[in-house]
């Protein structure tokens, strides 16, 4: 089982689904169930003995706090109501191994009943999964310590596992784990993405643009549109796909921006399956999300990323680090500035940038294979370690 508390975003989603579909291939014996709170969750195609439960839906704010898409309940009502809904999915369904994503208690602590069961039953092995970057250091300490997440990682989980490597970047830099907590600890390296649909690429050669589920990714698409305004001599054609978060009237005012272009941008709203798009692109620019980065890194995209730096610095300290490995370009605002004129520049240096694949680690990619294989490990009564008492 796992749960991805999906507040915003397809982010939490996607890596879990990813991860669903591995290890179900892996082993022709497993089913995995993902219980998630994305309110696009249904418009995904799920892989053979992989299915998914809707929690009730919550929004997070642009400064920080959140709200409930439940008509007539507040947003302490709601985790209430997930909360039950997770522990008694956890009952029927008996999970041998649940992996948690990104936040030990879940959701505003919705996630503590079910580890308390699931401790006192004893029979299931509990990951916590955390992606390369979670935000600044200080920040981070701060978050984990209001909510607890820190004793929770000690009492609950039996691994945690690093969707990166360590030599790239450590999430949990300031957070005062224990030893014996960080001898749990897992890096697996970037989790490959592969090309699964047979569906037929738009007419070449073209750019990607994607921010991603598209909530945040206004300023990025305003650039790109207006760097092509502005130069009627740019190309390729670039391909612009807004994402299902992108609201309504955002996006409609970009449409009649698309369609006076004549063709040199054209524009879908959501594709389930992107990794077409990615497949054949000659580029992409993009924000700096971790299912957007791993996906330029497995179809080894040249890649410029134009990366968030509100709520979180998450985005910015994945491609800072990223742009000196050699692996992106990123345009940073505060060095090459946010202007039409900048994303010009950067679009037309983008076909002679160095490929991922120039500057790649050993390792950078097997997060998947990892994962496996800690599963027939924790299968096997083989865990690395066991959570405190």
């Amino acid at each position: 089982m796992l749960y991805s508390h999906d507040t915003f975003g397809l982010g939490h989603l996607r890596r879990s689904r990813a991860l669903a579909q591995a290890i179900t291939e892996a082993n022709p014996d497993a089913s995995a169930l993902i219980l998630t709170g994305s309110p696009v969750a249904g418009r995904f195609d799920f892989p053979r003995r992989v299915d998914h439960v809707r929690l009730p839906g919550v929004t997070k704010r642009r400064d920080g706090s959140y709200v409930s898409q439940t008509m007539g309940m507040t947003i302490e009502e709601t985790t209430d109501l997930r909360a039950g809904l997770i522990r008694s999915t956890a009952e029927q369904y008996q999970p041998d191994v649940l992996i948690v994503d990104k936040e030990p208690t879940g959701f505003r602590g919705e996630l503590v009943p079910t580890l308390d069961m699931l401790a006192r039953r004893g029979d299931a092995r509990m990951v916590l999964g955390l992606r390369d970057v979670l935000d600044e250091p200080e920040v981070l300490a701060a978050e984990w310590a209001r909510k607890n997440a820190v004793e929770a990682t000690e009492k609950y989980y039996h691994e945690t596992w690093v969707y990166g490597l360590k030599s790239i970047y450590d999430p949990t830099d300031g957070l005062p784990l224990s030893s014996a907590a960080r001898a749990r600890m897992h890096w697996t390296g970037y989790l490959r993405r592969s090309l699964q649909s047979t569906a037929e690429p738009p007419e070449q050669p073209y750019i990607l643009v994607t921010p991603g589920g598209g909530g945040d990714g206004q300023a990025m698409v305003n650039l790109v549109l207006s760097a092509y305004e502005q130069d009627p001599g740019l190309s390729p054609r670039a391909v612009l796909v807004y994402g299902p978060f992108l609201s309504g009237d955002t996006r409609a005012a970009f449409e009649e921006r698309v369609e006076a272009l004549d063709g040199r941008v054209t524009a879908v709203g959501f594709e389930s399956q992107i990794e077409t798009l990615f497949a054949h692109a000659q580029g992409v620019i993009c924000m700096g999300g971790y299912n957007t980065f791993c996906e330029v890194l497995s179809f080894d995209q040249r890649a410029l990323i134009v990366p968030r730096t509100v709520p979180r610095l998450e985005q910015y300290i994945r491609a800072a680090r990223a742009e000196k490995l050699g692996l992106i370009s990123m345009l940073d605002e505060t060095r090459d500035g946010l202007t039409p004129e900048a994303m010009i520049a950067a679009i037309r240096r983008l076909p002679e940038q160095a490929l991922p694949s120039q500057a790649i680690t050993d390792g950078l990619l097997d997060g998947l294979d990892y994962v496996t294989t800690r599963i027939s490990a924790l299968l096997g009564g083989r865990a690395a370690g066991q959570a405190a008492e």
